[in-house]
């Protein structure tokens, strides 16, 4: 296959510092862009090229892509995503897949049904510090992990809808961490301050368990991130804001990684996993495979999500099950 032909849905703000910059370094060639607001897309297209429409099933009928990205909101997301795949499609939406763990399963069910990708943008999956710990953790042996530990924080939300909550635009990135990590999750419970921070204790099936701290009290403008993983035998990490890590063996120091630069708060694509995401997008599309972050996995996390919400509100622990596709 010559280089990936792709069309982006979606003109609006992340789209376009996120998605837009990293096509053509990701290995792609962006032949058309398409948003209701025609203003929106013609600007994208100027500085990026690629064809304007308005309606994508135009779009999809003119240019025949070899994949199209999706960004322009959870609704949406599951709604586009098995128009594009029921035409042979490789899709790609940004997070979250769908606005429920239920629409999510239903888009899994359509990529099983057709045998078409459907990928979600879970940077972390694909950020440099988390890529480094998958392989670490891979290495430790069976049954070793003990614990995790997140602290994130962020600017305040209005928690006024769907892609404005903090747990489903926000926290959900975490979300999809532990799971990538640890793997996946039997019994939740979560406390929060009116949906604005949120204490949550993980039990794994593998036993380990975990916690995530998060509020939007903080900044968007200055990143913080503070990842600890535990394994028995004195093997720990630590995950510095996406960016710099520190592991041990037995107890005594084995890596240090700090970059030249601070990075964390957006500066490189691969330290955020912005740019690597649409990297395995791209050769996912020219390599018939499934990525890091496929949409069954997207749906387990969305499972997460909602058990989290749930134990909030009830004040009780709250079992996690995911349904088979």
């Amino acid at each position: 296959m010559s280089e990936p032909r792709i069309c982006i849905v979606g003109a609006g703000h992340l789209s376009t510092n996120r998605i837009y910059p990293y096509v053509g370094a990701a290995g792609g060639v962006l032949v058309a862009v398409c948003d209701l607001d025609r203003a929106k897309a013609e600007r994208n297209a100027r500085r990026w090229g690629g064809a304007v429409y308005v309606d994508v099933e135009e779009m999809l009928d003119a240019e025949r892509p070899d994949g199209v990205i999706i960004c322009i909101g959870p609704g949406a997301h599951a709604e586009l995503a098995p128009v594009v795949m029921r035409r042979g499609v490789p899709v790609y939406t940004e997070k979250p897949p769908a606005p429920t763990a239920a629409a999510a399963l239903d888009v899994a069910r359509v990529s099983k049904e057709t045998g078409v990708l459907c990928s979600t943008g879970f940077k972390k999956r694909y950020a440099a510090a988390y890529v480094r710990a998958r392989e670490w953790i891979d290495s430790l042996p069976a049954g070793a992990l003990q614990m995790i530990s997140v602290t994130r924080g962020s600017g305040p939300y209005s928690n006024a809808d769907a892609r404005h909550e903090f747990l489903l635009d926000f926290v959900i990135h975490v979300i999809d961490l532990v799971q990538y990590l640890m793997g996946d999750v039997d019994e939740v419970f979560a406390m929060t301050r009116e949906g604005h921070a949120y204490s949550i204790s993980l039990r794994f099936v593998s036993g380990a368990v975990g916690s995530i701290c998060t509020s939007d009290g903080r900044s968007f403008e200055v990143p913080t991130e503070e990842v600890e993983i535990t394994a028995e035998g004195g093997h720990f990490m630590s995950i510095h804001n996406s960016s710099c890590w520190r592991i041990a063996r037995e107890g005594k120091p084995s890596e240090w990684r700090e970059p030249p630069t601070f990075s964390s708060a957006g500066d490189s694509g691969r330290d955020t996993g912005h740019l690597a995401e649409l990297e395995d997008f791209i050769s996912a599309i020219e390599e018939g495979r499934p990525t890091r972050s496929a949409i069954y996995e997207s749906y387990k996390s969305m499972v997460l999500y909602e058990a989290i919400k749930g134990s909030a509100a009830s004040g009780r622990p709250v079992a996690v099950e995911y349904q088979d596709i």
